[in-house]
């Protein structure tokens, strides 16, 4: 019997154009797809329940072995709007930041724009389930994926972290991308790949097939002007930059 590959995704709206290729392909027989939330999946692959995932590029020190063979990544050219520090008060004001639980990249980010970009020392604090309406007064908030989305509404101040790395850097940011634990066979990840792909050719169906109740946000504009899915050199250098300031 053929292996199957047990890769994991993250359960967000910015990963629908991705997913929806590998599920309508003939690859799934060939797969065994979990999904979570970005530092979970992480923990599967260091801990190798899984062998390749969409994961936190934060992750990629911590690993024996890290083999990044896709062409696809969940990034930004400018604000991605679904990874932001989000505030009742301007960033002059914030002295406490709450870290969101789900994150590994965004929370490192958040910690490196506001020392040398907003040039902010604050308290950080360790985020639990139901944290969002701890967010008040001078304590801030990191958030991500679709409940940044649904966020965007409820407070007056957002800063968008992917757009401060733009500034502050010049460069792209790379949130997630596809890493291996061990070497994956060239035919499965071209396979792959053009699976990847379907979905960003076809997001008029992604979208269509998105219960309205999840649509907290304009996904054609999420999906085209926000989220950049192309791994790109430019993409590379400004991951490898962050990978150095940790």
């Amino acid at each position: 019997m053929e292996r199957k590959w047990r890769i994991g995704a993250v359960s967000y709206l910015n990963t629908r154009p991705l997913l929806l290729g590998l599920e309508q392909s003939g690859l799934m027989s060939q797969i065994e797809l979990v999904k979570a939330y970005p530092a979970k999946i992480a923990q599967d692959l260091m801990d190798g329940t899984i062998d390749m995932g969409l994961v936190p590029v934060a992750v990629i020190p911590l690993l024996k072995e890290a083999h990044m063979a896709s062409n696809y990544c969940i990034g930004a050219e400018g604000d991605v709007a679904s990874v932001c520090i989000f505030s009742q008060v301007p960033m002059e004001e914030i002295d406490k930041v709450y870290l969101d639980y789900q994150s590994r990249t965004s929370v490192q980010l958040a910690r490196i724009l506001l020392k040398h970009f907003w040039k902010k020392e604050v308290m950080f604090l360790k985020a639990e389930e139901g944290y969002i309406p701890q967010i008040n007064g001078n304590t801030a908030g990191v958030i991500i994926g679709d409940r940044a989305l649904a966020a965007r509404n409820q407070f007056p101040f957002i800063y968008d972290l992917a757009g401060a790395w733009k500034q502050h850097t010049g460069l792209p940011f790379v949130f997630a991308t596809w890493i291996a634990n061990k070497p994956i066979p060239s035919e499965f990840m071209e396979a792959f790949d053009k699976a990847n792909g379907y979905g960003l050719m076809h997001l008029e169906e992604v979208i269509a097939g998105i219960p309205s109740s999840e649509q907290v946000y304009d996904l054609n504009k999420y999906y085209t002007e926000n989220i950049s899915y192309t791994f790109t050199p430019e993409k590379k250098a400004g991951m490898q930059l962050f990978l150095e300031s940790l």
